[in-house]
């Protein structure tokens, strides 16, 4: 099973600077457990903030001997330009003209059919979900959208690795491995 962790520092005490620490923390202790993948996602913060702090959670990943790819959530340019191992697309970033990545490994979110099939035709990897839930603060937000419609995004992936998100735990991951994904992505299930 693959892993797809994704940040969140406001899930970590203290200020800015305690907060950032604990992300680069975070990052060697996800690459040491060989997490595969590690979603830099602190849209509130600058280009030039989240540039910096790329730089130093690819610089501990690879100090620490992990393997972990660093993706970037943003645009291809700002993903080039920390260093990343490549990018996260939302669902809304469809849109934009992708035929060019920079060769970066892609990863896209998408909540439907339709989002699954646009992002085969320039995704290496597609986040979909939310499977049983989408949280903010303890609140859920959005509801699942079901086993079987991780099944049915899956199939229409082809070979593209497909990971279940929103609301997976260690209780119910294997049952998204049996639905048809490669691995599972969160937040909450790598703290």
């Amino acid at each position: 099973m693959l892993r797809y962790a994704i940040t969140n520092r406001t899930l970590f005490p203290g200020d800015e600077y305690s907060k950032r620490s604990a992300l680069i923390s975070q990052a060697v202790r996800l690459a040491q457990a060989g997490v595969e993948y590690l979603q830099l996602r602190e849209k509130d913060l600058s280009e030039a903030a989240q540039m910096e702090l790329a730089k130093a959670m690819l610089a501990a990943i690879r100090d620490a001997g992990g393997q972990t790819q660093l993706m970037l959530n943003g645009t291809p340019a700002l993903a080039q330009w920390a260093g990343a191992d490549g990018v996260h697309l939302s669902s809304t970033s469809f849109s934009q003209n992708l035929q060019t990545h920079h060769g970066l490994l892609v990863s896209a979110s998408c909540h439907t059919l339709a989002d699954v099939r646009r992002a085969c035709e320039f995704a290496d990897l597609i986040l979909f979900g939310p499977v049983f839930e989408k949280r903010v603060d303890g609140e859920v937000v959005v509801q699942g959208v079901g086993l079987d419609a991780l099944r049915e995004a899956c199939a229409a992936a082809g070979e593209l690795p497909v990971f279940a998100l929103g609301g997976v735990d260690d209780a119910n991951a294997q049952a998204c491995i049996d639905a048809g994904a490669a691995g599972v992505a969160g937040i909450r299930m790598f703290q």
